[in-house]
């Protein structure tokens, strides 16, 4: 992979082998995430939009609610 081609590098910038690396792998992590989240079957009669619960507690409009 070049530096052209790593996800979040500036532009121009030279990188370390390391920090090389860690794109590649953060790039690789977030493939897997984004293929296993579209395996994943519609929800029913959820919620729309982003989780609720989250942040551990159920959430509404920006309100938290701790049952």
């Amino acid at each position: 992979m070049t530096d052209d081609t790593l996800p979040n590098a500036a532009p121009g910038k030279l990188l370390s082998p390391a920090a090389k690396r860690a794109l590649a792998e953060a790039a690789e992590r977030k493939k897997k995430a984004q293929a296993a989240q579209s395996d994943r079957p519609d929800e029913t009669n959820g919620p729309k939009g982003e989780e609720p619960t989250r942040y551990g507690d159920w959430e509404r409009g920006g309100i938290a609610y701790d049952f």
